[in-house]
């Protein structure tokens, strides 16, 4: 199944996998999910730095799967609403000032960031 994809990282026993495609945050859970597979989220620093080698070129940043709704203050579950085991989140983050929804980025350096414009083009990569 994951020849399929241009991109291949495999960590343990999970693979990261991606078309090298960038959509919006609803666009990526979708393409995952119609795959049968799961939007990425690393669950340790060895899966993090597995998930970002999908960056050809700076400034570039991924969605990953933490919650887009705001638990007790902040973005503390997954998308299948269990609480996050490990996080990497930049300096300032989770931006507590977004009150509704925000989406979950990672950067070329591995950092977290939420970002309230779910718009905006990242690179798609699901998680087998």
């Amino acid at each position: 199944m994951a020849i399929n994809y241009s991109f291949v990282r495999k960590v343990g026993q999970k693979y990261f996998v991606s078309n090298m495609e960038r959509n919006r945050f609803e666009t990526a859970v979708e393409f995952c999910s119609q795959r049968g597979l799961e939007l990425a989220l690393p669950q340790n620093e060895a899966e993090n730095n597995a998930l970002i080698e999908v960056f050809k070129d700076p400034y570039a940043e991924a969605w990953i799967a933490v919650n887009k709704k705001k638990a007790e203050g902040n973005f503390a579950l997954d998308m299948n609403n269990q609480t996050l085991t490990f996080t990497k989140w930049e300096t300032g983050q989770p931006d507590t000032s977004i009150q509704d929804a925000g989406c979950t980025m990672v950067s070329e350096k591995g950092f977290w960031k939420v970002n309230k414009e779910c718009f905006l083009n990242a690179f798609i990569v699901c998680q087998i």
